[in-house]
């Protein structure tokens, strides 16, 4: 960027083109967009979970597009909302642009019958990997929820006895019997 014209934004012009002019965001407004850092942007793009940003204007900057930045934002969604790790994000997400493909295909009136069934097989193949990821965070966040329950009822049980006056009673565990009289 030259002195002559300094930039009084973060915000670039993405390069000229036949394409209608695009407002392009720079890293540091993407990241404050959707709740994260440059450096995990940066690192998202190197391990595959986004793609790189292609757009350099003469600067150097990264700038994105608005959709980069949705992908990015439904990224951290799923980060979040998940809980997975980030080769789990990027099974789900490989999964995601594998039916997204397929779903474009299936659009196209020219495909013939036999195509078809082998593309909703191939969708069916990708869905299935996903309700796998996310039945198992279920499963895990479910025993969490009954460990937590549990919790819960015998902290209760236990600040009721205080303050009634009344002796706690052991704690009985599986597979184990009252003491004898």
């Amino acid at each position: 960027m030259s002195a002559a014209a300094p930039e009084t934004s973060e915000r670039a012009q993405a390069p000229v083109s036949d394409e209608p002019a695009t407002e392009c965001l720079r890293i540091g407004d993407v990241a404050r967009l959707v709740g994260t850092t440059p450096r995990t942007i940066r690192y998202y793009e190197e391990i595959g979970l986004i793609p790189e940003a292609p757009t350099r204007p003469s600067g150097g900057h990264r700038v994105y597009t608005q959709a980069e930045v949705e992908r990015l934002a439904e990224v951290m969604r799923l980060k979040e909302l998940l809980g997975v790790s980030l080769d789990e994000l990027k099974t789900l997400l490989t999964a995601e642009e594998a039916r997204a493909e397929v779903r474009a295909q299936l659009r196209r009136d020219d495909v013939d019958p036999r195509r078809r069934q082998q593309l909703l097989e191939e969708a069916l193949g990708h869905i299935d990997r996903q309700l796998e990821l996310v039945r198992h965070r279920s499963t895990e966040l479910g025993k969490l929820e009954r460990e937590l329950s549990e919790t819960r009822k015998r902290a209760r049980r236990m600040l009721r006895e205080l303050q009634t006056g009344t002796k706690p009673k052991p704690e009985r565990t599986a597979g184990t019997r009252a003491p004898a009289r």
